[in-house]
């Protein structure tokens, strides 16, 4: 039995989120800048500079005296960190930067961002951050067989990890009577034995990356195995996706196939949580609905879960608040893409951890 593993370290975004919402807001105000880096038809990234140098002017000309100076030394660390050090391979980046000087922090993306923005407030500007997470979270890609395993781990559309392993085949025999049972018998427990080691190195890397979701390719062969080996805590983030060939698939094409999956699974999943929190809060349980109520659910940090559109603008009250709140909370976040969904309730709602009281 042999077993490989290759490790990309990289700080999870989440992390990076918990900590820009616990900036403390007496150190700002901050500059919060979303870039698209992807290069125009001609290679180049010229709308970059354009963009910063129309956003800086305009928030420039709107402060005075050292508002206005402290203002323009952070945008010059932001300049400098753009020309020196963005990877050219970023197709998109978020920076932040205090005008007080305590923070300058940067996030290249090889994922793009929707547009372009600049914000100059209190505390760090999350939506777009907090959406990307939650278009591209990390997860696990497992393609598996009788005797051999791919298992990647992928965020924010690129491998950060990935391990193998590998088994003798089993021979076809052709034998035929009790010969041929117990070769059957040799060969259910050699494939036993082999799906227990996956399961084993899947539920280590899922504790150690900290994983939602799973998106298994399997063999029609195999898979009656994997499911019965599956641990109940795992088998509840798999996502079914029928199978790949785990030999000749190259990495892109599982990339793409596995993020395709998790995307239809997610906007199945997106309908249900929605429901499940309309019918709870109706019937008066454990979900509120509104920007009011949910906004004094995240006061009170009772949220578990803050439902909202993925479009700020669709949203009937401070977005990027509520986002800034349920990440300071640990509060999972997500996007719903169909806002239609959430139109009648002004585009927010969450589920509970607990009621209070009245």
């Amino acid at each position: 039995m042999a077993t490989k593993s290759t490790t990309t370290l990289e700080t999870p975004l989440r992390d990076q989120l918990d900590r820009l919402a616990a900036f403390d807001p007496s150190a700002g105000p901050v500059i919060s800048l979303y870039l698209d880096m992807r290069p125009d038809q001609n290679g180049r990234r010229s709308h970059v500079e354009t963009f910063l140098r129309n956003r800086v002017d305009e928030h420039a000309r709107s402060l005075k005296g050292d508002e206005r100076a402290r203002f323009s030394r952070a945008a010059e660390r932001i300049q400098q960190y753009i020309n020196e050090q963005t990877p050219k391979s970023s197709h998109a980046l978020a920076i932040f930067a205090s005008t007080s000087g305590d923070l300058l922090e940067a996030i290249p993306l090889d994922v793009p961002i929707d547009q372009s923005s600049l914000h100059l407030d209190s505390v760090p500007h999350l939506y777009p951050l907090a959406r990307v997470n939650d278009q591209y979270p990390r997860y696990a890609a497992l393609l598996v067989d009788t005797n051999s395993a791919r298992l990647f781990v992928f965020a924010l559309g690129a491998k950060t990890r990935q391990e193998s392993v590998q088994n003798q085949k089993t021979r076809r025999s052709r034998m035929g009577g009790w010969a041929q049972a117990r070769y059957q018998r040799h060969a259910d427990n050699f494939h036993k034995q082999h799906i227990k080691e996956v399961v084993g190195l899947l539920e280590k890397v899922a504790a150690q990356e900290r994983l939602n979701h799973i998106v298994i390719a399997c063999d029609e062969v195999a898979k009656p195995f994997l499911m019965a080996e599956l641990p109940k805590h795992l088998a509840e983030k798999v996502i079914d996706m029928g199978n790949l060939d785990l030999k000749s698939t190259p990495e892109h094409e599982v990339l793409k196939e596995t993020m395709d999956a998790l995307r239809e699974d997610d906007a199945r999943s997106d309908a249900e949580h929605v429901q499940r929190m309309l019918d709870a809060w109706r019937a008066g349980g454990l979900a509120v609905a509104g920007i009011e109520a949910t906004m004094r659910a995240l006061d009170m940090r009772q949220v578990e879960e803050l439902l909202i559109v993925a479009q700020p603008d669709r949203v009937v009250g401070p977005a990027n608040t509520l986002v800034s709140k349920a990440q300071q909370d640990s509060a999972r976040i997500r996007f719903v893409e169909n806002d239609e969904l959430l139109g009648d309730v002004g585009g927010v709602g969450a589920l509970l951890r607990f009621k209070v009281s009245s």
